[in-house]
């Protein structure tokens, strides 16, 4: 009876200062997040400080001072946006339609999921094949009169590949949330005399605004950290010189470790201040569109 008393006690204890027990539930989990998370990030931020010689801030004063590195960061910005974008734009539509069940439904779920078990480096070399003078997207092209499309070694390339990797995932998630609004919303709103358009902006959209929000950040994170495709189809050294290629030139050509921390801490930075702006729209949009459902 005494372990007993003793959980009581604490139970009680907690309820008197307004903490809910089952919170200590949470400790496993905020320790693995610790260990696997946070402790490798203060880790890489405090070596980035200490580099062989020049000072405490010589990997960053290199970074910004060598116009081949510092650009990386406009081409990742430039890469990361457009295709967390379009893959938002190709994923939302096939989400909503996916939302409900219909005949095939099961079909074009796994056709739009293969890139997942692909992996980038496979979806690379793919493409490469797709997309060469020889193979089958410029011989349809071919056959139907239309010049040769030239996407590989290019930006182009890189983004195509990001897009086919990217939106798989969005899809998945967004079916998700799409999957969490009930359908006795839209029918309501239908009975009411509200046409289909109507319905998405003032029924749905706002309803599914915040995980619309969490799966942009997502897809532009995973955007962020492309690097297969733009090696493999993409200019490395040019127009796809992204961030995540000088951060495996240092950890794995040069062994600087410390150089390789700073130039991660710097993408990190980077797409914390992205997705700080993209929060505070989200908080606007969602605003804008539960105004607009009241009105």
């Amino acid at each position: 009876m005494a372990p007993e008393q003793a959980t009581q006690s604490l139970g009680a204890r907690l309820a008197d200062r307004g903490i809910d027990r089952a919170l200590l539930l949470l400790i496993p989990a905020v320790a693995i997040v610790g260990l696997l998370f946070v402790y490798p990030f203060v880790y890489g931020v405090l070596i980035s400080f200490s580099p062989e010689n020049g000072g405490a801030w010589a990997n960053y004063r290199d970074f910004f001072t060598d116009p081949y590195q510092s650009q990386t960061i406009w081409y990742t910005v430039r890469l990361a946006l457009p295709v967390a974008a379009a893959s938002l734009l190709i994923a939302l539509p096939l989400a909503y339609r996916l939302r409900r069940d219909f005949r095939g439904k099961r079909v074009i779920t796994l056709l739009f999921l293969l890139p997942v078990t692909l992996g980038s480096v496979v979806l690379s070399e793919g493409l490469t094949t797709i997309f060469s003078p020889s193979g089958w997207v410029n011989l349809v092209l071919g056959g139907i009169g239309l010049g040769p499309v030239s996407v590989l070694y290019s930006y182009w390339g890189t983004f195509v590949a990001g897009v086919l990797g990217i939106v798989p995932l969005m899809l998945l998630l967004l079916i998700g949330f799409f999957g969490g609004i009930d359908p006795a919303l839209e029918d309501a709103a239908a009975t009411l005399g509200a046409g289909r358009t109507v319905r998405f902006w003032r029924v749905t959209f706002p309803l599914v605004l915040p995980g619309l929000v969490t799966t942009l950040s997502l897809a532009l994170v995973e955007a962020f950290a492309i690097f297969p495709s733009a090696v493999l189809v993409g200019e490395p050294n040019a127009s796809t010189h992204v961030l995540s290629i000088p951060i495996y030139e240092a950890a794995q050509q040069r062994f600087d470790y410390s150089a390789a921390s700073a130039d991660a801490t710097i993408m990190v930075l980077v797409e914390l201040l992205v997705l700080g702006l993209l929060t505070a729209l989200r908080t606007r949009l969602y605003r804008g569109a539960a105004s607009g459902g009241k009105g």
